[in-house]
């Protein structure tokens, strides 16, 4: 139906027009389609390229309102028309340069709606203008063209009322049938880690005494009070702990930091899962996860994303075996609704293609009801148990003495699901999450420390039995 309207304006603008400006825009559109399909599913460029690309499109645009500023309505609206969606994506993506998340999602919700209004108005122009062109055709024979209101599915009365409710019917299904289909374009879902080498071991904590003055006191000896006097230095030792990277951490024998079965162009990345019924958004808006992405890379040494990445949780089935993401993230503080189908899928990537879950309560004493709720229909027959400290995922890299808690709800230790040895799934009970984030909330030093430790080793144990599993898998 779309292209049948469509068709017609094309034809008359290139009747106004030479070919070559035609030619170039048609070349753009395909520019522009790529950019959104990475945008959307490849993940391939950063974020500001990508809004400087769909910045692009404004002098296209600019372009073709111009050259058609005194031509008739119906071009003139065809024209703002297409101009519509390119606008529409520039102000999904230009938020994405702040990781402002949520705001990016309200304008593409928004957005969604418009671009439905405006396809189903173009629509009804154009089946009424048909309609009032065929009018005066009678035909015997029985007619089946819906844009004759004598069509014989429209019953003897009603005829106006019902082809509109069959134009509305039709559209909403074209719709949502091409928005289906895009949305489940997932261009090259593969991972990769980076390639390189290092040791499994502890970073070596190095203490430093420093010599503090915080007084000075001048005492008069000749006084005529007597007291007793403090020490003339008023002397405080501040114990400063500082790590430093005597060890490359990672896995294999190769030049630089990584892992043995990663690839040169392999980045750590930093996947958060969505889902229904809760807030999975939660702090991503404070730079809670690209904070922890960047410094997983400062204090490891590993090439990783610029970018975080949230993620349905029914396009792990789209990576293929071998390369997918060792871990994903899963936070919030309300209800988590899955479907049957997403089940089973955590339950393939969690199995089969041996992902990890890292689960973190983000502020609420019902959430881990929901999380382990999940669990038990993930991995029925898979039992939670507490991860103490002496654990692996609490001592390598960094050995950290008790479990950062930002804020307790509920339990004040770490739960996990542990299959064939190893942790397929962590549940952390304290809202770490919110010590990664910008400003992080009051929080101690030394907690959003310990938090960031914590997320550092979670990601590193993920992609160590990861590569582990890779290299025992080799053909």
């Amino acid at each position: 139906m779309l292209k049948v309207c469509v068709a017609p304006l094309i034809r008359r603008l290139i009747s106004h027009q030479d070919r070559r400006p035609i030619v170039l825009t048609t070349l753009y559109l395909v520019f522009w389609f790529l950019l959104w399909l990475d945008a959307h599913a490849w993940y391939r460029f950063d974020i500001k390229p990508q809004a400087v690309g769909f910045l692009t499109a404004i002098p296209v645009c600019y372009y073709w309102i111009r050259k058609h500023r005194d031509s008739s309505k119906i071009i003139r609206r065809a024209i703002w028309s297409f101009c519509y969606f390119p606008a529409w994506q520039l102000g999904v993506h230009l938020p994405l340069i702040g990781f402002h998340y949520s705001l990016s999602e309200k304008i593409s919700a928004i957005g969604t709606g418009g671009a439905f209004l405006l396809g189903l108005c173009w629509s009804v122009w154009w089946i009424e203008r048909e309609s009032n062109r065929l009018s005066k055709s009678r035909k015997a024979q029985r007619i089946w063209d819906p844009r004759m209101l004598t069509a014989w599915y429209f019953g003897k009365k009603n005829h106006k009322l019902r082809q509109s409710l069959f134009t509305l019917t039709s559209y909403s299904f074209l719709f949502f049938f091409i928005a289906f289909i895009l949305t489940r374009l997932t261009g090259c879902s593969i991972y990769e880690a980076p390639l390189g080498g290092g040791e499994e071991t502890q970073l070596r904590q190095i203490v430093k005494i420093q010599k503090v003055i915080n007084k000075k006191y001048v005492i008069n000896p000749y006084s005529s009070v007597l007291f007793n006097p403090p020490p003339i230095d008023d002397v405080k030792l501040e114990v400063l702990e500082v790590t430093e990277h005597l060890y490359k951490i990672g896995q294999g024998k190769q030049e630089g930091t990584g892992f043995s079965a990663g690839t040169t162009r392999g980045k750590v990345r930093f996947i958060r899962l969505k889902y229904e019924g809760g807030d999975w958004q939660q702090d991503m808006d404070r730079g809670s996860d690209i904070n922890l992405l960047t410094e997983y890379g400062v204090r490891t040494g590993h090439p990783v994303n610029d970018r975080p990445e949230p993620m349905e949780i029914g396009r792990l089935k789209r990576f293929p075996l071998r390369k997918s993401p060792p871990m994903v993230y899963m936070t919030g503080q309300q209800n988590i609704n899955l479907s049957n189908q997403e089940i089973e899928i955590l339950r393939s990537y969690l199995l089969e293609h041996h992902g990890m879950l890292f689960g973190d309560n983000g502020g609420s004493s019902g959430w881990e009801g929901q999380f382990t709720s999940m669990m038990q229909k993930v991995l029925p027959r898979v039992e939670p148990i507490t991860v103490y400290l002496d654990h692996t995922i609490h001592r390598i890299p960094y050995p950290l003495p008790r479990l950062p808690i930002v804020a307790p709800h509920g339990r004040r230790d770490a739960l996990g699901w542990v299959v064939d040895g190893r942790l397929v799934a962590y549940y952390h009970p304290g809202d770490i999450g919110d010590a990664w984030a910008d400003g992080p909330s009051g929080v101690p030093r030394e907690i959003w420390e310990s938090s960031y430790q914590l997320g550092v080793n979670i990601i590193y144990y993920a992609h160590s039995e990861y590569n582990k599993w890779l290299e025992r898998t080799k053909k």
